[in-house]
């Protein structure tokens, strides 16, 4: 049978939905992530690309390409759906996130992380919300209303934690990636609180009980999501710890790992709470507990496969960015008035850049107060790239604004379509030029820290690793190490608790965790040194 590329291109233009895309266009679709697969593959130590710019320029040049085919009729495979966005690719990239992250380093600076993602989410949304409000009413691009601008405080306020971690590196700058990591997961849920927030609540009369309610309720789902979380993450380590399936089938005990992590997604969907602090906190505990309860081919299997999910993801994203960008069903609302879409997409590219900058450093500030060591404080240098590299907007961005704009991923209003189309340019601009020049400003502005950050982190994660191991040994040799060094431990004279914990507040709850999780936690649900030793169970040697 004969092939056409061109009659294959036509029949993807005429498609209605995602319902209806016929075999064709999943197949192109999925040629289109192996050649982004291959091609960052090439492309991999080159220091300005990386598989996300990559997966935009693919995107990019195959709307072009299905643009002229079908004549103008279409630049897409399949129309944007953000309930498919938000229920099956971005839960792999959250739960990987919280899988792989380094406790702790997230830990020592989770206060920091919440300030910045919280806090200052919110400093950024009211900044851009006003701003809006503001300029727009000089343009003519039609009619928004309330619900519109504070919309769009939360639309620009998301920052893209996919692509701001893929150009940072977790062994070269280490507090920088904790950092901007666990501000971008905080960010993300936050922005996505507020904005269903707002779709929920009545506008038309805004006063301080308004705020109040609005911010009590952030606080509630915050709250009610990260528990969520914690409570699927420990029933899925107490159950594999119980059964131990790992002793009759491996397939099992992967298969309830993958299932009970997307099941807490789920959940907080149907609960009406943030999912995405629900899978990454989900994803922490099953790493610190789950994980070593399993048999050492289901370690390796479930590491990979859920960093494998989260990669097909997230080129995923950016390949189909990339196409709908081209989509001409948006620009020919405002083909009539470039100047007026330049204009918008100008006016919120300069909110975003002052948003980011209006809680960066202040915070920064805030934060460096109660660092007393001069190495932990937050430099002048790393601001600058904490507040460049979360200058990226993304796949949340672009959901949340088809969400806020269109109806079934079609756009009929004037107005609506600026918002698209400028969402949409902010997305592309922030994610080629801000991406491009990371790598560059790390380079510049952090020279000489990048080996020895990584050397620091490797010796505190091999400290920790081993002071964690010494109390759980279940040898007669290490009871004697346990024994020695919780000597040498009570023998040190320590200040009180409250004055420990005023002094050294970070470092005074690990302390106590820890004692509470070796006590408690891990003889109940189990982890590392607490693993059944049964034939074919885990071993020591192989935990990390």
């Amino acid at each position: 049978m004969e092939f056409s590329l061109g009659s294959v291109v036509v029949r993807l233009g005429l498609n209605s939905g995602p319902d209806e895309a016929h075999v064709d266009s999943i197949t192109l679709f999925v040629a289109l992530l192996c050649a982004c697969i291959l091609i960052g593959h090439l492309l991999e130590k080159n220091r300005w690309m990386n598989e996300s710019i990559t997966a935009l320029f693919i995107g990019l040049c195959t709307g072009l390409i299905i643009l002229l085919i079908t004549k103008g009729k279409s630049s897409r495979l399949f129309l944007f759906n953000e309930e498919l966005f938000f229920i099956y690719v971005l839960p792999p990239i959250i739960f990987n996130a919280g899988f792989q992250v380094k406790k702790k380093q997230f830990f020592r600076n989770f206060m920091t992380i919440i300030l910045f993602g919280a806090v200052g989410t919110l400093i950024s949304f009211i900044i851009i919300s006003l701003g809006s409000v503001q300029l727009f009413n000089k343009l003519n691009i039609g009619f928004l209303d309330t619900r519109d601008y504070l919309a769009l405080g939360a639309i620009f306020s998301a920052t893209d934690s996919v692509c701001t971690l893929q150009v940072l590196n977790q062994e070269e700058t280490p507090l920088l990636y904790s950092l901007v990591f666990g501000e971008g997961v905080v960010n993300d849920a936050t922005s996505v609180v507020l904005f269903n927030a707002i779709q929920r609540f009545d506008l038309s009369h805004i006063n301080s009980s308004t705020a109040m309610h609005l911010f009590g309720n952030f606080l509630y789902l915050f709250a009610t999501s990260t528990l969520l979380g914690l409570a699927v993450g420990l029933v899925s380590a107490y159950i594999i710890k119980k059964l131990y399936f790992g002793r009759h089938s491996t397939d099992r005990e992967v298969a309830l790992m993958i299932l009970m992590a997307y099941l807490s997604y789920i959940m907080s969907e149907l609960f009406d709470l943030s999912a995405i602090l629900t899978v990454f906190f989900c994803g922490i505990v099953m790493s610190h507990y789950t994980w070593h309860n399993v048999t050492e081919s289901s370690r390796v299997t479930t590491k990979h496969t859920f960093a494998t999910l989260s990669f097909i993801a997230e080129i995923f994203i950016f390949l189909y960015v990339g196409m709908d960008a081209l989509d001409i069903e948006k620009w020919k609302f405002v083909s009539k008035s470039p100047g007026t879409s330049i204009g918008v997409s100008s006016i919120l590219l300069g909110l975003v850049l002052v948003g980011r900058a209006a809680f960066i450093f202040p915070l920064s500030f805030v934060s460096n107060l109660t660092r007393k060591s001069q190495s932990d404080k937050i430099g002048l240098k790393q601001q600058v790239v904490m507040w460049w590299a979360g200058l990226m907007r993304g796949a949340v961005s672009m959901a949340l604004a088809y969400n806020q704009f269109t109806k079934s991923g079609h756009t009929q209003l004037p107005g609506n379509a600026f918002m698209i189309t400028s969402t949409i340019s902010v997305v592309l601009f922030s994610t080629v030029v801000f991406g491009l020049l990371t790598k560059t400003l790390i380079k510049v502005l952090l020279p000489k820290t990048h080996s020895s950050n990584a050397v620091i982190s490797e010796l505190a994660d091999s400290v920790d690793s081993k002071s964690l191991a010494l109390p759980l040994l279940s040898s007669s040799r290490g009871k004697e190490r346990e024994s020695e060094v919780g000597r040498d431990r009570d023998n040190i004279p320590r200040p009180t608790s409250l004055r420990m914990l005023l002094s050294t507040p970070t470092h005074t709850v690990h302390y106590y965790w820890r004692k509470f999780d070796d006590a408690i936690m891990r003889p109940v649900f189990g982890g590392r040194g607490f693993t059944p030793h049964v034939p074919g169970s885990p071993t020591e040697g192989y935990l990390r």
